[in-house]
């Protein structure tokens, strides 16, 4: 479904990604893994067109979109969770989500409100209440429910759980396993290694903006002297 080949991305006169290549296949879970700084976010924005790479190709479904501005990768069907969460605080819940409603991969079964207050019930609570209300678990809820409104074939997330509390990681994990059984694929950044080697098929570490160990996740859990020479503090 997607892939990545020799992908190099710089800022301003440096590189961050150095030759960067990866595959999301289709009803596939994959993990990208490394220390802060080594080039997780700048693959992701590479992907969805918010740093245009120097250099590489990015093929989702058989198209280029490297040099594609990121509202019409967005219209091929590819969703983002930002770091940061980025909702719209002064909207309600309904209206964040009513806001970026749309079926641009003509799915068959798309995704609806319905669709993702069953896997967010917290929300359909707080359907009512303004985005900036909410505390920080229950905004990044509604900005995966809100990728999943543009119904995308791939879902990319950039820190899926980072510094939410353990009760509302298990129910943000949960919602991704729902959505891994439903067939949809994703790509996703986390801190937590046990949580991702669980959820995920395969698995890419980066280092130095590079990837370093690729292959599947069951591995990657068996080897402590992996984790810690490439995850480690």
């Amino acid at each position: 479904m997607l892939r990545l080949e020799n992908i190099e991305t710089g800022y301003d006169a440096g590189l961050a990604l150095f030759g960067v290549s990866l595959e999301v296949r289709e009803a596939e879970v994959v993990a990208l893994l490394g220390r802060n700084g080594m080039g997780k976010t700048t693959t992701i924005r590479s992907i969805i067109g918010l740093n245009s790479p120097r250099s590489g190709k990015i093929i989702f479904n058989g198209v280029e979109i490297q040099n594609l501005p990121s509202y019409k990768i967005a219209r091929l069907g590819i969703g983002l969770v930002p770091e940061g969460r980025q909702i719209f605080p002064t909207l309600s819940v309904r209206e964040n989500l009513l806001a970026v409603a749309a079926n641009h991969s003509k799915h068959h079964d798309p995704y609806t409100m319905e669709r993702v207050f069953s896997i967010f019930p917290r929300l359909e609570e707080r359907q009512k209440q303004s985005g900036g209300s909410l505390s920080g678990g229950e905004q990044q809820m509604l900005a995966i429910a809100r990728a999943l409104m543009i119904n995308p074939s791939l879902l990319l997330l950039d820190e899926a759980t980072e510094g939410l509390a353990p009760l509302i990681c298990q129910e943000i994990w949960h919602g991704l396993g729902v959505l891994k059984e439903r067939g949809l694929s994703i790509l996703v950044i986390d801190k937590d290694i046990q949580a991702l080697t669980t959820i995920s098929d395969r698995t890419y570490i980066m280092e130095k903006g590079k990837v370093v160990w690729s292959g599947e996740s069951h591995e990657q859990n068996l080897s402590t002297e992996l984790t810690m020479r490439y995850l480690g503090v």
